[in-house]
């Protein structure tokens, strides 16, 4: 990517008030720019949920993983330099917001990644079975997490409304791996927000 290129991204993305959008533009920025070194990077996390849900969810930056292989060390500070970014080599501060690489994406799901569009490019978001199986965990165990909870009941209410579709025997299988374990407790949140809402239950048992 060009440099005036990039300076008219940054440019763009300092100055966007929308938190939402400010994520998916730089998610899009840094996508296209580790993929000109061959690393595809999908957003994860709560990160995915606020651009899943339009916002619904604020995570308050961004979390990205890489779904194969990363940069070295130095190419990571390499690429985020032509950012201008402060700090590495997992951790940013780029253009008035955190940006995180953490590391290899851990997806269950055989759902694909869903496609975002954004101005620099398309954005990886992780897949909304994985997402929800993965939030209700961390909102029981190791022990109550009423963020993680808030975050996802309203995943969970989106993924109801349909704004979100979602392969709900593919939720279903993942609770039941050995990695989640957690199906009586999505079957009891989902039932809870599909109360709230008036509508049926995709994972009740009966």
């Amino acid at each position: 990517m060009q440099s005036e290129k990039i300076k008219f991204a940054l440019a763009d993305i300092t100055g966007e008030q929308d938190p939402t959008i400010k994520s998916l533009k730089m998610a899009s920025l840094c996508s296209a720019l580790w993929a000109e070194r061959g690393v595809e990077l999908v957003v994860v996390g709560g990160s995915a949920i606020e651009i899943l849900t339009e916002g619904a969810y604020a995570s308050g930056d961004l979390d990205m993983c890489h779904t194969s292989a990363s940069l070295p060390i130095r190419e990571r500070q390499e690429v985020m330099g032509l950012l201008g970014a402060k700090g590495g080599p997992r951790n940013w501060q780029v253009a008035g917001m955190f940006v995180d690489v953490l590391g290899s994406a851990e997806s269950f799901a055989r759902t694909p990644y869903r496609r975002v569009q954004a101005p620099y490019g398309e954005v990886l978001v992780m897949k909304p079975e994985d997402l929800l199986v993965e939030r209700v965990l961390v909102s029981v165990y190791p022990g109550e997490n009423l963020a993680a909870r808030d975050c996802a009941k309203k995943l969970i209410a989106m993924i109801l409304d349909e704004v979100i579709p979602v392969d709900w025997a593919e939720v279903r299988r993942l609770a039941n791996l050995r990695e989640y374990r957690n199906l009586s407790e999505c079957e009891a949140l989902v039932g809870e927000v599909a109360n709230e809402l008036k509508t049926k239950n995709p994972l009740h048992t009966d």
